[in-house]
């Protein structure tokens, strides 16, 4: 089958699907390592984000501690909402499996240094 220019233009070949299958496993573990980074940062973020030397009640006397908190909070509800929004793209599981195995265990540590 040839091709002209003008069907060509309505589809070209790099915008046809390609229907990429990623094994059930690989998709499992893409998403849990998504899911514990995700978790990690929101704690990290939230323990950061807490008044430095008073109660979440007082934390208004201090104007340094009442923008932490507004920003920490924004940022917490950002993560929140990545945390359960699934990835679109096939390859981003892959991409989470790869790169998770790296940043999931820095997370953990950070987490835990920081707690």
């Amino acid at each position: 089958m040839t091709w002209s220019p003008i069907e060509w233009a309505r589809h070209p070949p790099e915008a046809r699907s390609s229907a990429v299958k990623i094994p059930s496993g690989f998709r499992i573990v893409g998403a849990a390592l998504r899911v514990i980074f995700m978790a990690c940062l929101l704690l990290i973020t939230l323990r950061v984000s807490m008044p430095q030397n008073e109660t979440i009640w007082t934390a208004y006397d201090t104007p340094g501690d009442l923008v932490r908190i507004i920003l920490g909070f924004a940022v917490c509800l950002w993560i929140a909402v990545q945390l359960f929004r699934a990835p679109r793209d096939p390859q981003a599981y892959r991409t989470w499996v790869y790169l998770g195995l790296f940043v999931v265990p820095f997370a953990l540590i950070c987490l835990i240094a920081i707690w």
